[in-house]
C-alpha cells in the first residue's frame, strides 16, 4: 500500500452553499484555488461554476459529475495518488446528502487524505434570504420520496417549531398528503422559495392546503417553509426586495468594461446581458503614435488629456512595445475626462493631476483646464490620443485657451459583430427591462447591429451627449445620472425603479390594471 507521506494529493469535498457566490466560504476558496481537478454536479448554477473557474485560474481541469459513485471515487482516488488536489464541488452542504456522503466514506476508507468543507445550508439560506427566521426551533428535511416521511415525525417536528422541507417540485403534492396525514391545521402558513439566494430566487406564501396550486410555474429543486417565520417574507425578504430585482439589464459593452458595471447591478439583483457593441483596433497606420511617444519621452507636451481608458491603454501597450514604463510620464501633466479613465490612469501606479470638478465631460473638463500661460508654461503643446471617431470639442476647447494640440489617433472603434439571434429578437421585442448606455457610439452600435429597444424598455444614459443620441435614434431617456459615471449610471437605474415601483403601488388598482407603464414587468407585484 502507498504510505501516507508519498500522497500529495487531497480530496476535499467543498459545500458550496445554495447559489449565491457570495456565500462561498474562504476554506471552500482556498480548496477551490489549490485544485488540479475540480468535479462538480450538473445542478451547480452557472454562477457558482463561473465563480469557482475564477478561483481557480488555468491550472485546474474542471469536468462535470457524468458516473456511478463507484467510479468517481475511483477517479478521485487515483487523481489524488498521482499527487494531485481534487474538489468536489456540492451544492449548499456535503451532509446529510446521502450520495456524497457515500463518496465520502469510501474515500476515507483508504489511505488518501480527506476534507470535508461545510457550505451555508438551504435552512440558513431561506431564513436569511428569504426573511423567515423562525422564533424557536427549526428542523432540515430533505425530502426524495414524500410516502417515507412518518406521520408521527412530522407532527413532532411541527410541534417543535418551524419546519423546512428540500424536495423536487415533483413531491409537492405528496408532501402535502403527508403533512395532512400528519394531523397539520390546513390553515398553518407555508411558504415555496424556488432559486434560492439564486438571480431568480421568487418565495410565494400560502397554507397548507393551498401551496401546492400556489408554487405552479416553479421549477427543480424547493425549499418548502411550515409554521412561525413565514409571515416575516414581506418586510425581512431582503433579497428579492432588492431595487433591480428580477430586471434583465442590457449592457452594450465587452466584458473586460462590463465589470464594474456588471457587478453594480448585481448587488441591485438585476440579471446583466453583456453585448458587445464596439471592437477596438490599432490605427491603420502608426506613424502619429510612433511620433507622439517620442515626444513624451523627448518632453514636447506639457499635458496628456485622456478622454477614455481605450486611449490610457493604448499609450501603455506603445510604450510596452518601445521598452518605457510610468517614468515616461515624468515632468507631463494628465488630465482626465472621468472617474473611469483616471481610475484606468492609477492601475499604472500615476496620479492624474486634473478631473473635471463638475461634470465628467470634455466640457466639464474644459471648463476647469488651465488657459496657456506663455511665462508659466514654456511647453505650449498638448498629446491628445483618442479614438478615431471622437468629436472635436475638446480640441478646439483647448486650442481657444491658447494652447496647442497634438490631436492623435491612438485606437479605431469598429462595430462588433451582431448578437446571437435570441438577444437580437429579446432587444426588439422588450425582453430586456432596462439598457444602460455609456456612450453615443454604444447607442448607434447597438442599433446598427441589433436594432433599436423596445418602447417598453427603461433607457438609462451617462450624460447628456449621450441622451442626445438616444433621442435622436427614436429613443425615450427615462434616467441619466447627475454626474456621468459608471457607478452614478447604475443608482440612477435603481432610483429610478424604485420609483416605478412606488407608482406602481400608489395608483389605483383600475389604474394600474389598464395603465400602458413604462418599465419591466419583473418587478413581479403579485398578490
Amino acid at each position: 500500500m502507498t504510505s501516507v507521506q508519498n500522497i500529495a494529493g487531497r480530496v476535499r469535498f467543498v459545500g458550496t452553499g445554495p447559489g449565491d457566490p457570495g456565500l462561498l466560504t474562504k476554506r471552500a476558496i482556498d480548496a477551490i484555488s489549490v485544485a488540479d481537478l475540480v468535479v462538480y454536479d450538473r445542478n451547480l448554477p452557472n454562477q457558482l461554476l463561473e465563480a469557482a473557474q475564477e478561483h481557480a485560474g488555468d491550472k485546474a481541469v474542471f469536468t462535470v459529475l457524468d458516473t456511478a459513485t463507484g467510479e468517481l471515487v475511483k477517479d478521485l482516488i487515483t487523481t489524488a495518488r498521482e499527487g494531485r488536489n481534487v474538489a468536489r464541488l456540492v451544492s449548499a452542504e456535503p451532509y446529510p446528502n446521502s450520495t456524497v456522503t457515500e463518496e465520502i466514506t469510501e474515500v476515507s476508507a483508504t489511505e488518501v487524505p480527506v476534507e470535508v468543507i461545510p457550505g451555508i445550508g438551504y435552512s440558513e439560506a431561506v431564513a436569511s434570504y428569504a426573511g423567515m427566521p423562525p422564533s424557536h426551533g427549526r428542523s432540515l428535511i430533505d425530502v426524495d420520496d414524500p410516502t417515507r416521511l412518518e406521520p408521527e415525525k412530522l407532527s413532532a417536528w411541527m410541534n417543535a417549531g418551524t419546519v423546512m422541507f428540500t424536495c423536487d417540485v415533483s413531491n409537492l403534492s405528496g408532501l402535502r398528503d403527508q403533512l395532512l396525514l400528519a394531523g397539520a391545521d390546513v390553515s398553518t402558513p407555508v411558504s415555496v422559495t424556488g432559486d434560492v439566494t439564486g438571480e431568480t430566487q421568487y418565495t410565494t406564501s400560502s397554507t397548507i392546503d393551498t401551496f401546492v396550486e400556489a408554487a405552479l410555474g416553479f421549477a427543480g429543486r424547493l425549499v418548502i417553509t411550515v409554521g412561525d417565520g413565514v409571515d416575516r417574507h414581506p418586510s425581512l425578504g431582503w433579497w428579492e426586495n432588492r431595487p433591480l430585482y428580477g430586471w434583465k439589464v442590457l449592457i452594450p459593452r465587452t466584458k473586460e468594461q462590463a465589470g464594474e458595471m456588471s457587478k453594480k447591478l448585481r448587488a441591485y439583483g438585476a440579471i446583466p446581458c453583456e453585448v458587445p457593441t464596439i471592437a477596438v483596433e490599432p490605427p491603420r497606420t502608426p506613424a502619429q503614435m510612433e511620433r507622439a511617444i517620442k515626444g513624451l519621452v523627448d518632453g514636447r507636451y506639457a499635458w496628456i488629456v485622456f478622454t477614455s481608458a481605450n486611449a490610457v491603454k493604448a499609450i501603455w501597450e506603445k510604450f510596452g512595445e518601445h521598452g518605457l514604463d510610468a517614468r515616461a510620464f515624468g515632468g507631463i501633466k494628465i488630465a482626465c475626462v472621468g472617474e473611469a479613465t483616471a481610475a484606468k490612469v492609477r492601475s499604472f501606479g500615476i496620479e492624474p493631476e486634473l478631473l473635471p470638478s463638475g461634470q465628467q465631460s470634455s466640457e466639464g473638463l474644459l471648463a476647469d483646464f488651465p488657459p496657456h500661460d506663455n511665462v508659466l508654461d514654456p511647453v505650449s503643446r498638448v498629446l491628445l490620443p483618442r479614438a478615431d471617431i471622437a468629436t472635436e470639442v475638446l480640441s478646439a476647447g483647448l486650442q481657444e485657451r491658447g494652447w496647442e494640440v497634438d490631436d492623435v489617433t491612438a485606437y479605431r472603434t469598429v462595430r462588433a459583430s451582431p448578437p446571437a439571434a435570441e438577444i437580437r429578437d429579446a432587444i426588439k421585442s422588450g425582453g430586456f427591462d432596462a439598457v444602460l448606455f455609456t456612450s453615443s457610439s454604444t447607442v448607434r452600435n447597438l442599433v446598427g447591429i441589433a436594432g433599436k429597444p423596445h418602447a417598453r424598455t427603461v433607457v438609462s444614459v451617462i450624460g447628456p451627449h449621450t441622451a442626445d443620441t438616444a433621442t435622436e435614434f427614436g429613443l425615450r431617456v427615462d434616467a441619466k445620472p447627475e454626474r456621468a459615471s459608471v457607478p452614478e449610471l447604475v443608482e440612477a437605474l435603481a432610483e429610478y425603479a424604485v420609483d416605478l415601483k412606488k407608482r406602481m403601488t400608489e395608483a389605483p388598482v383600475k389604474q394600474r390594471r389598464g395603465a400602458k407603464v413604462q418599465g419591466p414587468t419583473a418587478l413581479r407585484f403579485r398578490s
